[in-house]
């Protein structure tokens, strides 16, 4: 086979690749995009920045229901759904999802401002302070 053959043969399997590659993100196939749980639990995070609490504890349950991957995620989750219910004088609920944050990962901890905070810092420090009497967990 000569040198122009080559040429058209490789030119031909460069094209098709690529349009293969347009066809998967034309049909919405990408897999580095995020997962819907994923998704959720950035939506629900940003909403609860903004301030919009009953959005942030709905985006925030749906990606705990959708199944976050990572144990982080499900941290994260859990935390703020907890400043979400002391925020809302529901304390039982704060302390049942510092508890779940603290089954996921027992070494779970505030940064220090938000061990400060007037609302749920005292909350966490007595679940914190449960667990470490119960030894659920290690100072």
């Amino acid at each position: 086979m000569n040198a122009s053959r080559w040429l058209v043969l490789a030119t031909f399997f460069l094209l098709a690749a690529g349009c293969a590659s347009q066809t998967s993100r034309d049909t919405g196939i990408d897999k580095l995009s995020p997962r819907k749980a994923e998704q959720a639990l950035n939506t629900g995070i940003q909403r609860y920045e903004d301030g919009e609490l009953k959005a942030a504890q709905k985006s925030l349950q749906d990606a705990l229901s959708l199944g976050l991957t990572f144990d982080s995620d499900k941290v994260a989750a859990h935390k703020h759904l907890a400043f979400i219910y002391c925020s809302s004088n529901q304390e039982r609920q704060c302390r049942d999802e510092f508890r779940r944050a603290f089954e996921i990962d027992p070494g779970f901890k505030l940064e220090r401002a938000e061990i400060g905070h007037p609302l749920w810092g005292p909350v966490y420090t007595g679940v914190r302070a449960e667990l470490l009497s119960r030894g659920k967990i290690k100072p």
